[in-house]
């Protein structure tokens, strides 16, 4: 009875229906993006309408209209008659893309020096002692997704909704990249004592400690990517 109520409103308002197929289609859209950053789906796979429908348990049409938005977000490529890809960023696309990356955090970490409220600077301290205890637990899948969150906190803080926009568009384009540079348990040492030294820097209050300090993580997560592509690619020719 509920179910058939249901269905009668669904008909008679066309909104709320829409309402419904954008939220299925915005859930499908996450799930795939995940199965992306997480490596199940690699750069260069065909995605297919039907197969991705089934796993998901959902219809077609939400996932086809999954593929625009992700390809509006850089993460596939849609290739007339041969069907849909997950893009694989090439690295000098990856290494351009860091370094606008390191400009909009050093202009991110002089805001926030200056204008962060103390309710924002714990917020980002307990993302860092979670990240923490991610590292102690050896938990690589956590640590990359607090990793995630603690930069768009900070971006979201800088309280420039365009550049935020922007920032996450670029960034997930580097989510292969990035997952690679989180890999092993050294590299997330090397990572957690960084995010505790921008907390650092913005705390001083001085506008281009702060900058310097996020400029430098970015820069040197750039020089892990060089290594760690060069080291992949190795592997994959042996």
């Amino acid at each position: 009875m509920i179910d058939e109520l249901a269905d009668t409103i669904t008909k008679a308002h066309p909104t709320i229906a829409m309402l419904q197929k954008s939220s299925l289609t915005g859930a499908v859209q996450q799930e795939i993006e995940q199965l992306i950053h997480r490596g199940i789906l690699a750069p260069g796979d065909k995605l297919t309408e039907a197969a991705l429908a089934d796993r998901l348990g959902v219809s077609r049409g939400p996932v086809r209209e999954a593929f625009r938005v992700l390809e509006e977000a850089g993460l596939v490529q849609l290739e007339k008659n041969r069907g849909v890809f997950v893009r694989e960023v090439m690295l000098d696309e990856a290494l351009e893309i860091f370094d606008v990356r390191a400009m909009m955090e050093a202009h991110v970490g002089a805001t926030l020096a200056t204008h962060a409220s103390i309710e924002q600077l714990n917020a980002l301290q307990s993302m860092i002692d979670s990240m923490e205890k991610a590292v102690q637990n050896n938990d690589n899948e956590l640590y990359y997704q607090l990793n995630v969150e603690f930069h768009e906190a900070m971006i979201s803080f800088g309280g420039n909704k365009k550049l935020f926009t922007l920032y996450r568009r670029l960034t997930r384009e580097l989510g292969l990249f990035r997952r690679r540079n989180l890999a092993q348990h050294a590299l997330l040492l090397s990572s957690i004592n960084e995010h505790r030294d921008m907390l650092s820097a913005i705390r001083t209050r001085d506008p281009q400690k702060a900058s310097d300090a996020l400029r430098q993580h970015v820069l040197l997560s750039r020089e892990r990517t060089i290594s760690n592509y060069s080291n992949y690619k190795f592997a994959k020719v042996i």
